[in-house]
């Protein structure tokens, strides 16, 4: 067994890496985790391991996480499927009718919703439908950061429950659950806390509205744009709902995904004049795109800002190669994982950590502070989801709970509240993208601060704690009584 100051040079080798790579060069995670594997590797043979047993341990952590690699690769194909057949933008053009000067916060959550759940990524939002409403909301003279909390709030409640999102299928992989399981278990605390976001950004929205003529003239014009280069149909949004039931039916992801792919291809080729089995297998690989002769339309066409946000949103986006980032973030992730766990490095910080989680409930409450503080040391949302997933899957187990209360505690924090540290790749992202600091949207980005709390009060009431069985947990009255 490591010592205790073995195991924390390695993390605190990979953090380091982390935040020089991330904070002051701007890369990527992917090789400054590498350096993480590097050190957790070396570390082993300090421990006496051989390279084979190595090697075997990185690969042993690859195999839990193929799966999710899998379900990515298939939700890169059904995005680009999606766009070319209309799914996508008939979704973005219904929930643009929602917008109302009168409702404008509320219309946004929702409108974010909707995109970041028919698109399952939250930085896509963001930096599409997000900056375009922050224009608006200029425009209509309204708060820039609670402009600002309301698109992070729809942008991430999507990300969160979107069964296409990388953290929606991350999160299980790492607790060893189905991604559809995963999306259940989620659902009562996370719509408890949406439906306050909504009569919170309904109250504000009637104090900052004063009434008066506002120009919607963008959004008119995103939404003629759309259904210009689209047709627009009622029909289409039939994909999603596929999608959806296929989750309330417990069907497995990878059939579930797919049958959304077979519905937007065949009504794609109803619908759509330029979709076809070509397009179909091309979008399917590279993501959908526009070609130089349609751009150079668009351009003449419309204003630089709805083109930049036309573009941003559905030009190269989805594709199998479009994925290969989040696959190759998740593989290198996991072999520094696999090392981690059965070199027993993991385990002696564990040992100390969960003395603080003696019950089911102080063990969420534990994942969920480990999140935050992940998400801040090693400022990355993967690597808060991966490191507090593999460090406490094992004592979930010991506990008799089943893997959905990890995975669901790993996104109840891990998820959201990356976008609330100012020095995480989502709040340096955020803060670029819409020209707003993380200490001025914070406090309006109710979502993304109640979800993890809302996730800590309902296990010590014992709603979301489920044991091996996935039936109620026999001790919950013990997490209520803690209260």
């Amino acid at each position: 067994m490591p010592k205790l100051w073995e195991a924390l040079v390695t993390l605190g080798i990979l953090v380091l890496a982390l935040a020089v790579g991330i904070i002051h060069y701007g890369v990527d995670p992917h090789v400054p985790m590498f350096v993480g594997v590097c050190a957790a590797a070396l570390m082993a043979m300090r421990l006496g391991y051989k390279w084979g047993e190595i090697e075997k341990f990185m690969l042993d952590g690859i195999y839990k996480a193929l799966q999710s690699c899998c379900i990515l690769i298939i939700v890169g194909i059904l995005i680009g499927v999606w766009i070319n057949a209309g799914v996508v933008p008939s979704m973005i053009y219904y929930g643009l009718k929602v917008l109302h000067p009168a409702i404008f916060f509320i219309a946004t959550v929702i409108i974010c919703s909707i995109t970041s759940l028919a698109t399952g990524t939250s930085w896509g939002t963001m930096g599409t439908m997000g900056v375009a409403l922050m224009g608006i909301g200029f425009g209509l003279g309204m708060n820039p950061a609670m402009t600002a909390g309301a698109i992070l709030s729809g942008a991430y409640f999507g990300d969160k429950m979107s069964p296409l999102s990388d953290t929606t299928n991350l999160a299980p992989a790492m607790a060893g659950t189905d991604v559809m399981s995963h999306v259940k278990a989620m659902l009562v605390p996370t719509v408890v806390v949406y439906g306050i976001v909504l009569a919170i950004f309904g109250v504000l929205g009637a104090t900052q509205y004063h009434g008066g003529s506002a120009d919607m003239s963008r959004v008119t014009e995103f939404a003629d744009a759309l259904s210009s280069m689209f047709t627009i149909n009622p029909l289409l949004l039939l994909p999603p709902v596929i999608v959806i039931v296929a989750v309330a039916m417990k069907i497995p992801a990878i059939p579930g995904i797919t049958l959304g792919i077979v519905a937007g291809a065949v009504l794609g080729v109803i619908f759509q004049s330029n979709c076809d089995l070509g397009t179909i297998f091309d979008y399917g690989i590279n993501g959908f795109y526009f070609s130089d002769e349609i751009l150079g339309e668009l351009s003449a066409a419309l204003s630089s800002d709805t083109y930049d946000t036309m573009t941003t949103l559905l030009h190269e986006t989805g594709g199998i190669m479009g994925m290969m980032f989040s696959v190759s973030m998740t593989i290198i992730a996991m072999m520094f994982g696999g090392i981690m766990e059965d070199t027993h490095q993991l385990e002696v910080v564990v040992d100390k950590l969960k003395k603080l989680a003696r019950t089911p409930a102080s063990l969420v409450a534990l994942t969920e502070v480990t999140c935050v503080i992940s998400n801040a040391t090693m400022p990355e949302q993967y690597i808060s989801i991966v490191v507090p997933g593999r460090m406490y899957a094992e004592e979930y187990r010991k506990m008799d709970l089943h893997p959905t209360v990890l995975s669901a505690a790993l996104e109840g924090a891990g998820t959201v509240t990356s976008a609330l540290i100012p020095w995480n790749t989502c709040g340096v992202f955020i803060a670029t993208t819409l020209g707003i600091s993380a200490a001025q949207y914070a406090p309006f980005a109710f979502f993304n601060w109640m979800m993890p709390l809302a996730t800590i009060l309902f296990a010590f009431m014992g709603f979301t704690l489920k044991d091996l069985n996935n039936k109620p947990y026999k001790k919950g009255k013990k997490a209520a009584a803690e209260l």
